[in-house]
């Protein structure tokens, strides 16, 4: 049975994978993003018979009430909900010090509240279908901490809670939610069109250089193929029993796992003064 899915950011890298992969599996596709000219120009290439099970809709994720209309145009039109993802975001970049409170709330606007936002309109449908797949796209930031990272590294942290504490609650009523966690990809994530840098307004970072000049060189060198994890996606949501955690990447299989080794090996070290904390009773 072919499947409905309902995708985010879809006018560039990820998102555009993802939604090629699913059309080229007989699936039926919802794209979404802020620009329908952008979308229609990174799904111009699928094909006249994928193009009858292609559906654009504008969609800003930061926008509570157009969630909620893009998600019952797309029911209207495909008479169900079957995979959700929640791509869309952006990257802000600096050290957490020279970052305004605008900037941070910026940051999450989009990048948390955009995914709290599709799941409020989703899980509702999914409900009443007693079935459904919310796949989140977090990154390596939302596991290791990356420098410059500290409000992109938040948002998705954040994601990474949220999807894994939901998803206790859903899976009663036969909902999956995964939470995918990929390394550096060729997306347009680091485009200068696209990132946000914070200036290097404080002297005692200044030394290092700019956030801009260590990233902005990762741009399209980056080893990831966005097509390849969309296809990687799509036999994920074919799965009866999908992982709640998926790692994609072979550079986010060589930062993720040292890192939570280490964060074990540190509570162990520590595990009697934790346990020093019980009271008496």
């Amino acid at each position: 049975m072919s499947k409905v899915w309902f995708i985010t950011g879809a006018g560039s890298g990820i998102g555009a994978g993802i939604a090629k992969a699913a059309l080229r599996a007989g699936d039926r596709v919802v794209a979404t993003g802020r620009s329908l000219d952008k979308l229609r120009d990174a799904l111009s290439d699928v094909g006249d018979i994928a193009s009858a099970n292609l559906a654009l809709v504008q969609l800003d994720v930061a926008d509570e009430a157009q969630a909620k209309a893009a998600v019952a145009e797309s029911v209207q039109k495909f008479g169900r909900l079957d995979v959700v993802v929640n791509n869309a975001g952006y990257s802000l970049l600096g050290n957490f010090e020279e970052m305004t409170t605008a900037d941070l709330a910026q940051q999450f606007n989009t990048n948390f509240h955009g995914v709290v936002n599709v799941m409020r309109a989703a899980l509702p449908i999914m409900r009443s279908q007693r079935s459904g797949h919310i796949i989140n796209v977090s990154s390596v930031a939302g596991v290791v901490g990356l420098k410059h990272c500290g409000a992109y590294g938040a948002s998705k942290f954040a994601v990474e809670s949220l999807s894994l504490s939901v998803a206790t609650e859903v899976e009663q009523f036969g909902i999956k939610i995964t939470v995918v966690e990929p390394g550096f990809l060729r997306t347009d994530l680091l485009d200068s069109h696209n990132v946000r840098y914070t200036g290097s307004a404080i002297e005692d970072y200044a030394a290092e250089g700019t956030s801009e000049n260590m990233w902005s060189a990762y741009h399209g060198a980056q080893p990831g193929d966005p097509a390849k994890l969309g296809e990687a996606l799509v036999r994920l949501a074919g799965m009866s029993n999908p992982p709640k955690v998926f790692v994609a990447g072979s550079d986010a299989l060589a930062m993720i796992p040292p890192a939570i080794e280490a964060r074990l090996q540190e509570t162990r070290a520590h595990e009697a003064l934790s346990r020093s904390t019980d009271g008496n009773f």
